[in-house]
């Protein structure tokens, strides 16, 4: 009796997906075509990895075959080329040969996706904007109307595959089919191809796209628009153009998802005084007051005056941050009156950094 197992090279308890590793190696290895100094030897192998593959990837077969040493149906005139092999051999041979039974007609099929990276601004982003721009796609060529060939004139049948875009030939012990290599599978040519798209039947050119940026994007929204990609092949639908967002930096406001973050100079008279300053926001210039003795650094919030939620009327806020300005020239009236305030106001707040660190240090002399 055969031993299944002993033929694959697999254990009794290999997976299906163990089982079709070794047929597929196996089988390339000892095909026919790849052995043609031991055509017939290798003949013979290839049948008989067949069989083991074909009845030990079948659970009833092989439960049959495990419990029996048979399998029902596998007798004398066992085929290598029963139930569910041809879909076996074209998983693995299609390439190396093409389509194994029938003639196989070139289907519709979507056309590709283009993508275009689109760069906007921060009040763009906040408030929405039309945006126009030019994309480069292929187009069926006017000239020909898609067909390739010059104006008057049609594709003409390939003599080579008869119009099928296959051609069957012997390849051993069984008949193939594989792509033609005259027409490449489109089962007829272009003898007098049209001059403007050179017999490609496309032409490249530069569609004017208008879109709608929605209020609220950020960088790497991503917009589709449907139906303005690449064209479909053999009169498939056309692809989908996807927009990517970018938004750019702004000379005043750093964005955190809604949040708008805003530094403000203010001078050392309005941070001790108090005062009414003027703020800049994404909708205009606010007045904000700050109190007397702000110090640099300090925020104050703006609710609602932020970036826009996508798809909502919902506002994040803006954040103020004061940033207090030291003045780099100074004139004798102004040094004069600062060096006033430095003898009134004393030491103190020396004394203060002073008390903090012989608290610090209190507890290290020996």
């Amino acid at each position: 009796m055969k031993d299944y197992y002993e033929i694959l090279g697999v254990s009794r308890d290999a997976s299906a997906a163990d089982l079709k590793k070794a047929f597929r190696q196996l089988a390339m290895k000892h095909h026919p075509d790849r052995n043609p100094e031991n055509n017939k030897e290798s003949e013979e192998k290839f049948k008989e990895i067949n069989e083991a593959y074909t009845c030990l990837s079948d659970p009833d077969k092989k439960s049959n075959y495990d419990r029996f040493g048979t399998a029902e149906g596998m007798g004398a005139g066992f085929s290598p080329f029963g139930a569910g092999f041809g879909d076996v051999f074209e998983d693995i041979f299609g390439d190396f040969f093409g389509t194994f039974t029938g003639q196989r007609r070139k289907r519709p099929a979507k056309g590709t996706d283009l993508r275009y990276d689109l760069d906007i601004t921060l009040m763009e982003a906040a408030f929405g904007a039309e945006k126009t721009f030019e994309v480069p796609r292929w187009e069926n060529c006017a000239d020909c109307k898609g067909t390739g060939a010059a104006p008057g004139k049609a594709p003409a049948t390939c003599p080579n595959c008869k119009g099928s875009g296959q051609v069957r030939f012997q390849q051993g012990f069984f008949s193939v089919s594989k792509t033609c290599g005259k027409c490449h599978g489109e089962g007829r040519i272009i003898t007098d191809p049209c001059k403007p798209c050179k017999g490609q039947g496309r032409i490249k050119k530069y569609r004017e796209i208008n879109v709608r940026i929605p209020a609220g994007v950020d960088t790497d929204s991503k917009l589709r628009m449907s139906g303005e990609g690449e064209l479909g092949l053999y009169g498939g639908p056309p692809g989908d153009l996807y927009i990517f967002l970018g938004v750019e930096e702004h000379p005043f406001f750093k964005r955190e998802g809604m949040t708008l973050y805003c530094k403000v100079p203010v001078s050392f008279p309005q941070a001790a005084l108090g005062a009414e300053i003027e703020v800049p926001t994404i909708d205009g210039v606010t007045n904000l007051k700050i109190p007397q003795g702000t110090p640099s650094g300090r925020s104050f919030n703006l609710k609602g005056r932020g970036m826009p939620r996508l798809g909502s009327h919902q506002r994040g806020d803006q954040v103020v941050i004061v940033n207090i300005e030291v003045p780099k020239h100074l004139t004798q009236r102004q040094k004069e009156i600062l060096e006033e305030f430095a003898k009134i106001n004393g030491d103190e707040v020396s004394k203060g950094f002073k008390e903090k660190l012989k608290d610090l240090f209190a507890g290290t002399k020996t």
